[in-house]
């Protein structure tokens, strides 16, 4: 595995913990291209998209005292959302990048995963106000297991984390009679949640 620099594990523990991890975050701009980048790639170039932010996330958790654990959140005819997730007096919280007002930060207050993913389900909705997540990956993902991969540093895009969540169990959240009796959000929640939404240039 090779190794953040000693300015950059310097940078990561002065976050010193998970809501100084997601003010970070919330300080960057998010990210509209397609890429993946690397913890080290969103310290150089200060953006994140949902993907990077949870990645970056779980290494700054790492360099904190947590491990480095991501959870994915599936939807339909909307694009997945990623977390980054840790656990604190028995409660699970989330750290995440979203250009979704309410897809973010998450304390840790909810007793088990479901929990934590249905605290998403009012704020993931698309563009035609559908409330589109379904499910979450049964377990959290650990990014050790791709340290021989340097995930925390490569300069090369790690798809391969995207491409493991796409291969590991999920669990449904909703009963398909729950998915049919399913309302669009109201107006004002849509202006809520979208508030400070970023658009690629035409």
């Amino acid at each position: 595995m090779e190794s953040l620099s000693a300015s950059e594990i310097k940078f990561l523990k002065s976050l010193k913990n998970p809501y100084g991890i997601q003010k970070f975050l919330d300080a960057i701009p998010y990210h509209l291209a397609d890429t993946s980048f690397s913890p080290r790639k969103v310290i150089q170039h200060r953006t994140a998209h949902c993907l990077e932010g949870a990645i970056f996330a779980a290494a700054a958790l790492r360099y904190n005292g947590h491990p480095p654990l991501i959870l994915d959140l599936e939807a339909k005819n909307d694009t997945d959302h990623v977390i980054a997730v840790f656990k604190e007096n028995n409660g699970w919280g989330a750290i995440a990048s979203s250009n979704y007002a309410g897809c973010r930060y998450r304390p840790p207050i909810h007793r088990t995963l479901r929990e934590l993913a249905l605290s998403y389900f009012n704020d993931y909705f698309n563009k035609r106000r559908e409330r589109t997540l379904r499910t979450f990956s049964t377990r959290p993902v650990n990014l050790s297991r791709f340290d021989k991969l340097n995930w925390m540093t490569s300069e090369d895009d790690v798809w391969f984390i995207a491409e493991h969540l796409l291969e590991i169990p999920h669990t449904k959240l909703l009963t398909p009679q729950m998915e049919r009796a399913l309302t669009r959000i109201d107006e004002r929640s849509f202006k809520a949640g979208t508030y400070g939404l970023r658009k690629k240039k035409s």
